[in-house]
C-alpha cells in the first residue's frame, strides 16, 4: 500500500432493494421510519430526485457495478452474469490498493456459490447470487470467501450488519471499499410476503399509505406494514454502521452512500412489484455523507444511478473509467456546473421492451410490443405509452398520452429520449405516436413544453 492509497477515504454503498423513495422522512413519510437516513441527508448531500436506469434487481445491479446502461453491457434482464472485459468498480478499487468487500446479494452470475472470477474484484466475500433464495428472514445463509456455506445469527438485515461492522473493523487501518448489499425490503419470494422483524409489521400496519396506492388497485393493503417494518430495521443496522464508523475514528475519512437498486409499486404498474417507468418502481432514496459530501445540501438536478459509479471514484480521487456512461455529481456539490442533462433515462425489461424519459416536470413511456421482454433487449419500433403531468399529477394517475393537447409536449420528450438512447449506444428507434384524443379544457402553454 502506498502513500497515496494510504490517504484516500474508504468507501461504503448501503444498498438496499426495492425501496420506495417515499418511505425516508426527507421526503415527507410520517411514520419516522428513517432518522439516521434522514439525519445522513440533511447533514451530508441528498440527491432529491434520483432514479434507477433499470427498474429490476439484475440489471440495476449490473449498472452500479459498471456505470454502463443495461444494454450496453447485455445485463438487460435478471439471470445474465457481467461479461468479461468489463470492469467494475470492486476490480477499479482494488487496483487502486483498497481492501474490497462485498456482503449480501449479488445477482449478477448465473450459478450458485458464485465462484471466484465472477466475484469481480471483491476479495472479502461473504454473499449468495440470489440472497432471496438461499435465505429467510431469521436464516441469513451465504457464502464465504472459500465458497463455505455460513449461516448468520440473528434477522438478516442484523446478520448482514454486523458482517459489515467486523469487516470494516478488520480493515480499519487501510483504506477499504465495501457494498454492502442487504435483500430487504424486498419481498421473499417463496411466500410473496414481506417479513419484517418480530413485532415491527404490527407497529405499521395500516398506518400511512401513499397516495399512488392509495388510490389504485394492488397489495399495499397486505403488504405495507411488513414493507414498512423492515424499512425501519434497514435504517436501524445504518445508524449502527454510522455508530461503528464513529467509535472507530473512520467517520471522518469515509464516504458512506444509500441507496436502492429500484422502488416497488405494490402491483399497481404490472402483476408485481417493479419492471415500470413509474415513480413507484423507478424513484429511490440517494444520499452521501464523508468527504466531499459533508454539508452538501440538496441536489434538485435530476440523478441516475448510472453516475454512483463515477461519483464513488471520483470522490475517492481515482480516475473515472472510460466505458462510464453517467457523470460524477461532485461539480452539483459543489455547485461548479452549469451543463447537468436536464432528463434521465430509464430502460424496462421482462415486463416490456421499454423505454422512458422523465424530466423536472414530465415522464413520457414507449413501449416495443412486438418484442418479447425476456429474449429481446430493444427495438427498432416504438409505440407512445405514457405522458404525466408531474406538476399536475405527482402520482401519475392520468395518462396524457394521445391528446391533442399536449401533442407537441410529447413530440419534445420524444426527441429527448431519441437522442438519449442514441447516446448511449442505441439505434434510434421509430416511435410511433399514441392515437389522437380530443384535450377537453386541457392545455399546454409555450414555456411549459420544455420544463
Amino acid at each position: 500500500m502506498t502513500r497515496e492509497t494510504a490517504d484516500r477515504p474508504s468507501v461504503i454503498v448501503f444498498f438496499t432493494d426495492q425501496q420506495r423513495w417515499d418511505t425516508t422522512g426527507v421526503h415527507g413519510n410520517p411514520l419516522e421510519l428513517t432518522p439516521n437516513f434522514d439525519r445522513m441527508a440533511q447533514e451530508g448531500t441528498h440527491v432529491y430526485g434520483a432514479f434507477t436506469p433499470q427498474p429490476v434487481c439484475g440489471p440495476a445491479r449490473s449498472c452500479l457495478q459498471t456505470g454502463m446502461y443495461a444494454t450496453t453491457t447485455g445485463c438487460f434482464r435478471n439471470g445474465i452474469p457481467l461479461p468479461d472485459g468489463v470492469t467494475t468498480i470492486g476490480e477499479e478499487f482494488r487496483s487502486a490498493g483498497y481492501s474490497t468487500g462485498y456482503i449480501g446479494k449479488w445477482h449478477l452470475a448465473d450459478e450458485e456459490p458464485v465462484p471466484e472470477p465472477k466475484r469481480r474484484g471483491y476479495d472479502h466475500w461473504l454473499a449468495s447470487n440470489l440472497l432471496e433464495f438461499t435465505s429467510d428472514a431469521y436464516d441469513a445463509t451465504v457464502y464465504d470467501t472459500d465458497n463455505q456455506k455460513v449461516r448468520l445469527p440473528g434477522y438478516r438485515v442484523d446478520a448482514l450488519a454486523d458482517a459489515a461492522i467486523r469487516f470494516i473493523d478488520h480493515n480499519r487501518e487501510r483504506p477499504f471499499f465495501l457494498f454492502l448489499s442487504f435483500l430487504e425490503p424486498h419481498f421473499q419470494n417463496h411466500r410473496d410476503d414481506y417479513p419484517a422483524p418480530t413485532g415491527y409489521e404490527e407497529r405499521y400496519r395500516s398506518r400511512w399509505t401513499p397516495p399512488d396506492l392509495a388510490a389504485l388497485v394492488g397489495s399495499s393493503h397486505q403488504h405495507l406494514g411488513g414493507y414498512y417494518g423492515m424499512v425501519k430495521r434497514l435504517d436501524e443496522a445504518l445508524g449502527r454502521l454510522q455508530d461503528a464508523l464513529l467509535s472507530l475514528g473512520l467517520h471522518r475519512n469515509t464516504i458512506l452512500a444509500f441507496t436502492s437498486d429500484h422502488g416497488c409499486h405494490f402491483k399497481t404498474g404490472n402483476a408485481e412489484y417493479k419492471r415500470s417507468c413509474h415513480e413507484s418502481s423507478a424513484r429511490v432514496p440517494l444520499a452521501f455523507q464523508g468527504p466531499g459530501f459533508d454539508s452538501g445540501g440538496r441536489i434538485r438536478e435530476l440523478v441516475s444511478l448510472i453516475d454512483l459509479p463515477p461519483t464513488l471514484l471520483d470522490a475517492a480521487g481515482l480516475p473515472i473509467l472510460d466505458q462510464m456512461q453517467g457523470r460524477s455529481i461532485l461539480p452539483l456539490v459543489r455547485r461548479e456546473t452549469k451543463d447537468w442533462p436536464e432528463e434521465v433515462l430509464i430502460q424496462i425489461s421482462e415486463s416490456q421492451v421499454g423505454r422512458a424519459v422523465r424530466t423536472q416536470r414530465w415522464k413520457y413511456g414507449v413501449t416495443a410490443p412486438d418484442k418479447d421482454p425476456n429474449r429481446d433487449a430493444g427495438s427498432e419500433r416504438y409505440v407512445e405509452e405514457f405522458l404525466y403531468d408531474l406538476q399536475a399529477d405527482p402520482y401519475e394517475l392520468v395518462n396524457l398520452v394521445g391528446l391533442e393537447s399536449h401533442r407537441e409536449t410529447a413530440d419534445v420528450l420524444k426527441a429527448r429520449l431519441i437522442r438519449r438512447m442514441v447516446a448511449i449506444g442505441e439505434a434510434a428507434p421509430v416511435i410511433e405516436p399514441a392515437p389522437p384524443r380530443p384535450a377537453g379544457q386541457r392545455r399546454v402553454f409555450p414555456a411549459e413544453v420544455h420544463a
